[in-house]
C-alpha cells in the first residue's frame, strides 16, 4: 500500500436527503464516523455537498459545527433553545400558499362552468380548468430559512457562501427548467445559505416552491440523488458519501425474526410490503427509485474519478427499524440515532480491512479501541425503572464487558492483515 502523496489529502462528503429520518440517520452515521476515524475532522473537510435535509447539515459542518453538536441540537435538544431544532418549523401551514391559490379559484371557477356549458366540454376538460387553484405544497417550509439565517448569523459562522472558509454546495432543482442549481458555486453563491437549505428541502407537494431571484426552486433529488460530482470535478481524493434511502429487503430469512423483537406491536407481524398498505408500497416504491439511481450515478463515478477513493456508507437494506419508522417522525429520534450510530460501527467493524488500506492512503486510520468498546453510545441508555430491572442492566453490562475481553483474546492470536 502506498499513500498517494504527500500533500494534505482533499476530502469531501457528500450527503443526500430523506426527509427528517434521513437527516437523523446521517447524524448517527457521521459521530459513529467522528469518533471511529483518526485523522480527519469533518468540520475542515475541503467541500461539502448537501441536497435535501443533507443539506441543513453539511451547512452546519462547514460551518464548524460538529456531529456531536448538531445531534445536541437536533435529536437531543439539550442545548439553548436558540440552538436547537423544533420540528414545529415543518409543520406550519402554508398559508400564504393557500390564500394565493383560493384568490384565483373564483375566477377559474366560472371558467371550468363556461367551459362545461357554453364551451361544451367534457367534464374532466372542465375540472382541468381548476388545477391552477390547487396549492403547490401543504406546509410552509419559510422558517428553515429564518432559523437558520438565525443560528448561522451566531460569532464564528456566516450565512454567506462567500464568507466559509470551505466549499458548500447546496442542490436544488430549478422548478421551470428541470436544471441542476449549485448554490454555493460561483453564480450561485450570493444567495444565503439558510434560504439555499429551504430550496433545497422543498419537497414537491409537502412544501411550495421557494422563490429566488425571479425564478422557482424545489427538492435538489428530482435531478439526482447524490450530486457528488460536484466536489470530484475538483480532483478530490477522497469522497465519503451518504445516503439514508435504501429500498427494504423483506425477503431477508432473519428479518421476520428481528421484526417481531423490541417494534411496537402496530409495526409486528408485516411479512410482505403489500401489507402495510400503500403508505409501505409508496415508500418501497420511492427507495427502490432513488436508490437504483444513485447506485448507477455511483458506477458512473467510479469510471470517470479512478484517482478517487469513493467510500459509500447506507443502512442495511434488511434493517426494518428504519424502514418501518415514519420518515417524518421525531418521536424515535434518540433511538433511531442511536440505531443509525451502532450501524455504522459494525459496519466499519465488518469492512475494516478493507476501509483500513483505503484511508490509510490518506493518512486516516481506524481508531479501534473506540470500535471495540461495547459501551460506547450516542445518546444517554435509559435508565432500568426497577431494581430488577437495573440488576439485569447490570448484569447484562457484565456479559457484555466478558464477550468484549474474550474479542479482544481472540483477536491478539490472530494475526491481522
Amino acid at each position: 500500500m502506498k499513500r498517494k502523496s504527500s500533500r494534505p489529502p482533499r476530502i469531501a462528503l457528500a450527503l443526500s436527503g430523506g426527509g427528517p429520518l434521513g437527516a437523523i440517520y446521517e447524524i448517527g452515521a457521521l459521530c459513529a464516523l467522528e469518533e471511529s476515524l483518526n485523522g480527519i475532522d469533518f468540520t475542515k473537510l475541503q467541500h461539502y455537498v448537501g441536497v435535501s435535509a443533507g443539506g441543513f447539515i453539511a451547512a452546519g459542518l462547514a460551518n464548524g459545527i460538529t456531529p456531536r453538536t448538531l445531534c445536541a441540537s437536533f435529536i437531543e435538544n439539550d442545548d439553548e433553545p436558540s440552538e436547537t431544532f423544533d420540528p414545529s418549523w415543518l409543520l406550519s401551514p402554508a398559508y400564504g400558499e393557500f390564500a394565493r391559490r383560493g384568490i384565483m379559484l373564483p375566477s377559474l371557477l366560472i371558467s371550468a362552468l363556461w367551459h362545461l356549458t357554453a364551451g361544451r366540454k367534457s367534464f374532466i376538460h372542465a375540472l382541468e380548468r381548476l388545477a391552477p387553484g390547487l396549492p403547490t405544497g401543504v406546509f410552509s417550509n419559510e422558517q428553515i430559512h429564518v432559523q437558520m439565517a438565525r443560528l448561522f448569523s451566531r460569532e464564528g459562522r456566516t450565512n454567506d457562501f462567500r464568507q466559509l472558509k470551505t466549499q458548500l454546495t447546496l442542490v436544488a432543482t430549478n422548478l421551470d427548467s428541470g436544471e441542476a442549481a449549485p448554490f454555493g458555486r460561483p453564480g450561485w453563491d450570493h444567495v444565503p445559505i439558510s434560504k439555499a437549505v429551504q430550496a433545497s428541502s422543498a419537497l414537491p407537494g409537502l412544501f411550495p416552491p421557494v422563490e429566488i431571484d425571479d425564478s422557482y426552486y424545489v427538492d435538489g433529488a428530482l435531478k439526482k440523488t447524490m450530486h457528488a460530482s460536484v466536489a470530484l470535478d475538483e480532483g478530490m481524493d477522497l469522497m465519503l458519501c451518504l445516503n439514508p434511502l435504501v429500498p427494504f429487503d423483506a425477503t431477508a430469512p432473519h428479518v421476520a425474526k428481528v421484526m417481531q423483537r423490541g417494534l411496537p406491536a402496530e409495526k409486528q407481524h408485516i411479512p410482505r410490503i403489500v401489507d402495510g398498505g400503500l403508505p409501505a408500497v409508496l415508500s418501497q416504491t420511492f427507495r427502490s427509485m432513488i436508490h437504483s439511481r444513485m447506485v448507477l450515478g455511483m458506477k458512473q463515478y467510479e469510471r470517470s474519478y479512478p484517482d478517487t477513493d469513493i467510500i459509500l456508507i447506507e443502512p442495511d437494506h434488511r434493517d426494518p427499524e428504519l424502514y418501518l419508522a415514519n420518515t417524518f417522525s421525531y418521536a424515535q429520534r434518540r433511538h433511531l440515532a442511536e440505531h443509525a450510530y451502532q450501524q455504522t460501527r459494525q459496519m466499519l467493524r465488518s469492512r475494516k480491512t478493507g476501509l483500513s488500506a483505503t484511508l490509510w492512503r490518506h493518512g486516516i486510520t481506524l481508531h479501534h479501541e473506540a470500535l471495540d468498546d461495547p459501551k460506547r453510545h450516542l445518546t444517554a441508555p435509559a435508565k432500568a425503572p426497577t431494581q430488577i430491572g437495573r440488576a439485569i442492566a447490570n448484569l447484562q453490562e457484565i456479559m457484555d464487558d466478558l464477550g468484549h475481553v474474550v474479542r479482544s483474546a481472540a483477536h491478539k492470536e490472530t494475526p491481522s492483515w
